[in-house]
């Protein structure tokens, strides 16, 4: 029999300040009704300052613990996904395992963004079933709202974007009815890098900082927005369709997608080219916005906590982001 990975639990956290398009209407030049066209967003949630991504994250680890029924001590591995860390260096792996008390067990910092939840759990699955671990604590947290440009130039992007966190435990499953990950496969593409993409800071110019680079906000974040929807709303479905035939599913077979949460327009597209029905999609967007890699992980936590996930579904995750990267994972839950 192969062992196959299982979630066995959920958990999230969001800080408590809520920033309404209302709030942003008084700081920037934009407007409810702008966003909410534009993007589903009615409400999104920010740190305040002192508040960093492992913070979240802990917070979140705490939830998925409980959830699982198992001890802090029984994680014997940590795999952490943001674009967001605390610091430049070291990654929040080891902020989250030193938070949570734990021995000195491996800690691993996934950097692939938007795609980061769905690539820590493909290789949180591997881990699993290698028999290397037995318990993988997956967190993905992101506090990108000290980073925001609230100015004409960055108003697109600024009101996107969402602090939170959503985290898993995945362990093996001991029983043979097929229940957990069936497959995650992954993808990426270099040569749109700055389609999206935070410049600065970076290694490649000296000095590290500058002027110009402050003066130039080359330190935020910067999209090509059509480029992204071009290709988000083309590439998730073809990795959902590609899993599900890995597996011998259809579309009909699926009873949840849960889609990265970009935007409304997004997921609503990649509904409608997978032929899923709208029903079937669990979207949040409209409370937290954009949280990038912990989008997904929030999502599932919630769907799980409302009772839509039950024994024996199949839910299909999948996103599309910076890099470009994108993927999907089919869970038999």
């Amino acid at each position: 029999m192969s062992v196959k990975t299982i979630i066995t639990g959920t958990g999230h956290f969001v800080p408590p300040q809520v920033v309404t398009n209302f709030d942003l209407e008084k700081i920037m030049n934009t407007s409810d009704e702008w966003i909410r066209q534009r993007s589903g967003i009615v409400e999104r949630h920010h740190t305040e300052s002192g508040v960093g991504s492992s913070d979240l994250a802990y917070e979140a680890a705490l939830k998925a613990i409980e959830n699982a029924k198992i001890e802090k001590s029984d994680i014997d591995f940590i795999i952490a996904a943001t674009l967001s860390p605390d610091y430049y260096f070291p990654g929040i792996g080891v902020l989250v395992q030193a938070k949570l008390g734990l021995a000195d067990i491996g800690a691993l910092d996934v950097r692939n963004q938007c795609t980061g939840f769905i690539y820590a759990l493909s290789v949180a699955d591997h881990y699993i079933r290698a028999q290397t671990y037995k318990k993988i604590l997956i967190v993905a947290a992101e506090v990108q709202s000290p980073n925001l440009d609230y100015s004409d130039d960055g108003r697109d992007i600024a009101v996107l974007f969402g602090d939170g966190a959503g985290s898993v435990i995945v362990e093996a499953n001991d029983n043979d009815d097929d229940r957990g990950i069936l497959s995650t496969p992954l993808f990426s593409d270099g040569r749109h890098a700055s389609e999206l993409w935070m410049e600065k800071p970076g290694c490649k110019e000296k000095p590290f900082l500058s002027k110009e680079v402050l003066e130039g906000k080359r330190y935020r974040a910067k999209m090509d927005g059509r480029r992204v929807f071009i290709n988000a709303v083309e590439k998730m479905p073809e990795a959902v369709k590609i899993a599900l035939n890995q597996n011998g599913l259809t579309i009909e077979d699926v009873d949840y997608l849960i889609p990265h949460q970009a935007n409304e327009r997004i997921s609503l597209m990649v509904a409608k080219n997978l032929k899923i029905p709208i029903e079937k999609v669990i979207r949040n967007i409209d409370r937290f916005g954009n949280t990038t890699a912990a989008s997904i992980p929030i999502a599932l936590d919630e769907a799980r906590s409302e009772g839509k996930i039950k024994e024996g579904n199949i839910v299909v995750l999948t996103a599309f982001g910076s890099g470009y990267t994108w993927g999907s994972a089919v869970i038999r839950f």
